[in-house]
């Protein structure tokens, strides 16, 4: 089928400058590059941009402990990101930077006209700002308790535990992460993005299909609520872009963060002498815009995003493409269990393409979470690409090469069962096309199973046995062979956008290469092929239990292997960490509200030989007086905190959640124990 040649752009999550590449990153990098590839090979003109994401306070911050500048961090880190994507065979165009002067350039032209269109707003906000520090603090700069559900330890945009997002202002307890102290408000003028603007033409965009229609639902809820306007500036000190006409003020990272999608196509055009930036980002272009993403930053890229480039006379994405989480062995990745695995630490152990071939098997268009089980990982690695694909060739090759000299027959033994494995073309071409790849993997791996099934009924083997006493069976054993490594062939061609450098060197093997997707339609007849070589081999157990291994951190060094079926519901601690927690018996002599607060109670805490002032977000939960002379559990240990309305000495224990609704509950204590009681 002749398809009319597509202008696709297409993006990843810019990796962040200040950390390792990981397993679930290369999830997504992963399903991109098969995507492209695939396109590539349909003679489409796809280009794959992206960048790494290199501003931001953490950068600073990172820089500043390791006693270097954040231009040498992002630099070092951009050289370690690029070497992990080439070497698991990611097929980019242009891998570039956010902190670059294309991206200055384009962000500072962006906003200009954003301003210039009406849809920058400057206002006067209150901040939260260390003191000690010196610094105004970004949202994932601040930790406290959710306001909505009450789980601790949460940052200052959004809970991890029940999903509300927030203002920092809202968080209970909030702790600056620089200094451990209690942010104050200080005010502060920032620019602000008119989002509400393009309200009614972001709703358009994102029914017209741009999300998937699960992904449309939930951003209902915003639209719903009402879009407001965002928050596009960052105080000094940050690194970053200056925002112009201004001094200390700099460009938030979520605005320039995706323009840089745009200065990375920029970059890659002015290299290579071509007229594409900024045609194929203009309004009327026909250019099609793909970004893959992981689910959780899809508000930014279908409501921020696509406004943003409106406002500023660009097209918006052609479709936002989210993608699940990453889980190993059905749990969050843990450094504990080894199972965070980096993937530096895979490569050191095993090819790139058992994983991505995994990753294939696995990966649709539902932003389900995808589960990477090990013991699975090993014995599909082994079934389908060594047992069954690569394994078609192995039997085959040594026949053609011992005994005709290479050759291959003029026909084909079965001319019909060939017709049937290009039959299937199209079927995995739009498998791929919608990502649906584990759909087109099933279909490869069936195919795989009538050839060998072929393989089995003919018998080479014998067949070949039977030579010196009839000189027919040489031609039917020549016919048979070809047969088969043409079924290899073409599977192979199949499995090309998921396998580059296996195909490479099977394409080696058949003395044959492929450019296009209908180039595998007539078979290799009367041609001489090479050498066979083994192109794959077995996983070993031994290999992943390294990985694992390799993967560890801070584990308790007398841990030993028991059979149980102990799942833990949290990342593990060891002994020595939680013995270092000192839970003691406390009587809640005194409860009362505290002027304003509306989540705050003060308990003042008899420990036996002394009391202490607790202050605990439970005011939704309980009535002061109907607390009074209650047992519960106190954390004795717990570094005093400072807080606006007293210093809070400890930390009262609660489980919150679900029971009956929403709420929050003082742990009970058997009335035979006595207040100042340690716990162990």
């Amino acid at each position: 089928m002749t398809e009319k040649q597509r202008k696709i752009i297409v993006t990843a999550a810019l990796p962040y400058a200040n950390g390792d590449i990981h397993m679930g990153h290369m999830l997504e990098y992963i399903q991109t590059d098969i995507w492209v590839r695939f396109q590539k090979l349909r003679g489409h003109d796809c280009q794959f941009m992206w960048a790494s994401d290199a501003h931001g306070t953490p950068i600073m911050l990172s820089a500043k402990k390791k006693g270097i500048t954040s231009e040498e961090l992002i630099a070092d880190m951009h050289a370690q990101h690029q070497a992990v994507f080439d070497d698991f065979l990611i097929g980019y165009d242009n891998f570039h930077s956010t902190h670059s002067d294309e991206n200055a350039e384009i962000v500072s032209d962006i906003y200009n006209k954003l301003k210039a269109n009406g849809h920058i707003i400057e206002r006067e906000i209150e901040q939260a700002y260390d003191a000690e520090a010196k610094m105004f603090l970004p949202d994932r700069f601040i930790k406290g308790t959710c306001p909505k559900c009450k789980t601790p330890d949460q940052y200052g945009d959004s809970c991890e535990s029940c999903g509300a997002t927030y203002n920092p202002t809202d968080l209970l307890e909030a702790t600056s992460v620089v200094t451990n102290t209690t942010p104050v408000l200080k005010k502060t003028n920032h620019h602000f993005f008119a989002l509400s603007h393009f309200s009614e033409r972001l709703q358009e965009i994102v029914n017209s299909g741009l999300v998937p229609q699960s992904m449309a639902s939930k951003l209902k809820e915003w639209f719903d609520a009402g879009l407001q306007d965002w928050d596009i500036t960052r105080d000094a000190p940050y690194f970053g872009f200056k925002i112009p006409g201004t001094e200390d003020k700099y460009f938030y990272v979520w605005l320039d963060a995706p323009i840089g999608y745009m200065a990375s196509h920029k970059n890659y055009a002015d290299k290579h002498n071509t007229q594409d930036f900024p045609a194929a980002w203009l309004a009327d272009s026909d250019s099609e815009i793909y970004h893959f993403i992981g689910k959780d930053i899809v508000y930014f890229h279908a409501l921020f995003w696509p406004a943003v480039l409106e406002g500023a006379g660009y097209k918006s994405p052609t479709k936002v493409l989210p993608h699940g989480f990453l889980t190993v062995d059905g749990q969050k990745m843990s450094k504990s269990r080894g199972t965070f695995i980096k993937a530096r630490t895979y490569l050191d152990h095993l090819q790139p393409e058992y994983l991505r071939y995994y990753f294939a098997a696995k990966l649709n268009s539902s932003i389900e979470d995808i589960d990477l089980n090990l013991e699975d990982f090993v014995q599909k690695v082994n079934s389908d690409l060594v047992g069954k694909l690569v394994n078609i060739a192995s039997r085959c090759a040594g026949f053609i090469h011992k005994l005709f000299d290479r050759e291959l027959s003029a026909e084909l033994d079965d001319a019909e069962m060939h017709a049937d494995l290009l039959d299937s073309s199209e079927f995995i071409a739009r498998s791929y096309e919608e990502r649906e790849y584990s759909r087109g993997m099933r279909e490869i791996m069936r195919l795989a199973d009538v050839a060998n099934r072929y393989i089995d009924e003919k018998k080479p083997w014998i067949l070949a046995k039977e030579m010196a006493d009839n000189p027919v069976k040489a031609s039917e054993v020549q016919a048979v062979c070809t047969q088969g490594i043409n079924a290899f062939r073409v599977l192979i061609h199949y499995l090309k956008p998921v396998l580059p450098e296996l195909s490479i060197n099977a394409e080696e093997f058949l003395n044959s290469r492929t450019t296009k997707w209908d180039d595998i339609k007539s078979p290799l007849l009367a041609h001489k092929i090479n050498k066979f070589k083994p192109l794959l081999k077995r996983v070993e157990t031994n290999t992943i239990e390294a990985i694992v291994e390799a993967s560890k951190e801070d584990l308790l060094e007398s841990t030993v292997a028991v059979n149980s079926n102990f799942e833990p519901l949290a990342e593990e601690i060891t002994f020595d960490e939680f013995i270092k927690v000192d839970l003691r018996i406390a009587r809640i002599s005194n409860a009362e509200a505290v002027e304003g607060s509306k989540k705050l109670l003060k308990l003042t805490l008899d420990l036996g030989n002394h009391t202490r002032t607790v202050f605990s977000g439970i005011k939704d939960a309980y009535n002061p007086e109907d607390i009074k002379d209650r047992l519960t559990i106190v954390v004795a240990n717990l570094k005093p905190r400072k807080m606006r309305f007293g210093i809070s000495e400890g930390m009262v224990l609660c489980a919150s959640g679900k029971k009956d609704g929403e709420g929050i509950y003082l742990l009970d204590v058997d009335s035979g124990a006595t207040p100042g009681m340690r716990i162990t």
